[in-house]
């Protein structure tokens, strides 16, 4: 992605001490997609392959100190919201979001679980997102059981998916991309929708372990596109296409759920080349 000016995302969410998912996984992708990459972290994980055994909250005031440093000097053109973990950093968060005079461009992985089942957001964090965050997001990244817990509707396929995201959008969301890795089946499809289209995105599935950290990655791939400019389908596609190639390649490091390689080649072209596209 050489050929972008260099966008700045702040990326506010939990460290993953083994690098596979969290902040580490949001810059590493980022960088790969030629952005420039700040952070706000919102808790420190004990974290490796095999799952998450503590959380350590940072205190607030020190969360939104890092956000207000970075934006007062550095400024950002996306701002990408991970790990959040409560109520009040929820709510933290989309107040400082809403200081300034115009809107952020704001991309919302409302992450949950870990990809070993540990829970990442207490229950009433969830409300929070859903009545605070989503309203001022850009765009939503929920994962199928995300979906399910923040718009109470049961996923099985893609009309379901269809569905979570209008409901989705009912909440203020500019876009949303209801990501169907958890759904089975040789295919997997994406759906992003804003309020005026419907586009369906799949590529084929890829039998391996070595999935650790796909949501952070590919809604910071995305985030890092937007940051350089580009529209928002294309950038859906190239991250597609980039988290893709990261997963066949993944370097299979650990025990568990390895890691991505997240050294993997982009298309310069924005072209979506591991699935389809089709609008509805």
């Amino acid at each position: 992605m050489t050929s972008l000016s260099q966008g700045r995302v702040l990326i506010v969410a939990g460290s993953d001490s083994g690098g596979g998912a969290g902040i580490q996984a949001d810059i590493k992708a980022v960088t790969a997609m030629g952005g420039f990459a700040m952070t706000a972290v919102t808790a420190i994980t004990v974290q490796n392959t095999l799952g998450v055994t503590g959380i350590h909250e940072v205190p607030l005031d020190i969360v939104v100190g890092q956000m207000r440093a970075v934006l007062e000097d550095i400024g950002a053109d996306v701002i990408k919201t991970g790990m959040l973990h409560n109520a009040d950093i929820v709510e933290a968060v989309a107040e400082e979001l809403s200081r300034g005079e115009e809107s952020p461009v704001l991309v919302v992985d409302p992450v949950m679980i870990a990809k070993g089942g540990a829970s990442l957001l207490e229950d009433s964090a969830v409300a929070a997102i859903r009545e605070v965050l989503i309203p001022l997001a850009t765009l939503v990244t929920p994962n199928v059981p995300e979906a399910e817990v923040l718009t109470g509707r049961k996923i099985v396929d893609v009309e379901g998916q269809k569905a979570a995201a209008d409901a989705l959008l009912g909440l203020g969301a500019e876009a949303v991309l209801v990501k169907g890795g958890h759904l089975s089946g040789d295919l997997i499809f994406d759906v992003l929708a804003t309020q005026e289209t419907i586009q369906i995105f799949s590529s084929p599935r890829i039998d391996t372990r070595h999935t650790h950290g796909t949501g952070c990655t590919l809604a910071s791939a995305i985030a890092g596109l937007l940051a350089q400019g580009v529209e928002l389908t294309a950038a859906v596609a190239a991250a597609r296409d980039y988290v893709h190639e990261a997963i066949r390649t993944a370097p299979g490091f650990g025990k568990g759920y390895g890691p991505l390689n997240f050294l993997a080649a982009v298309n310069d072209d924005g072209n979506d080349e591991t699935g389809d596209e089709d609008d509805d």
